[in-house]
């Protein structure tokens, strides 16, 4: 396995799996990526071994009058991931805001 390489999308999707937004709908709505970026990261952590997924229950969705929704969620070693993730947008914040950027 190769490292992840935390972009800001990668970190803003284990930010949203982390806090329990499990549908790809659901990350790009919390995070404001599109669907051909959020996609692909979560392929990217599936392959890593960082996410899992599997699809929800037939009878659920049809109960919910909709297709069936893949269902992602962090394994230990995403949890460990999004930790850095949200680290990462921390110190991205504390760099933005004017705090951060009074040193400039």
């Amino acid at each position: 396995m190769t490292p992840i390489r935390m972009t800001q999308a990668t970190a803003f999707v284990l930010r949203a799996l982390a806090t329990g937004h499990r549908h790809g709908f659901e990350i790009m709505e919390v995070t404001g990526l599109a669907s051909g970026t959020v996609y692909p990261v979560l392929r990217r952590l599936e392959g890593e071994r960082a996410v899992s997924s599997a699809w929800e229950d037939e009878a659920e969705a049809r109960e919910a009058g909709r297709p069936r929704r893949r269902v992602y969620e962090l394994t230990p070693h995403g949890e460990a991931l999004a930790q850095m993730a949200a680290e990462r947008l921390r110190e991205a914040t504390r760099f933005l805001t004017d705090e951060g950027l009074a040193g400039a």
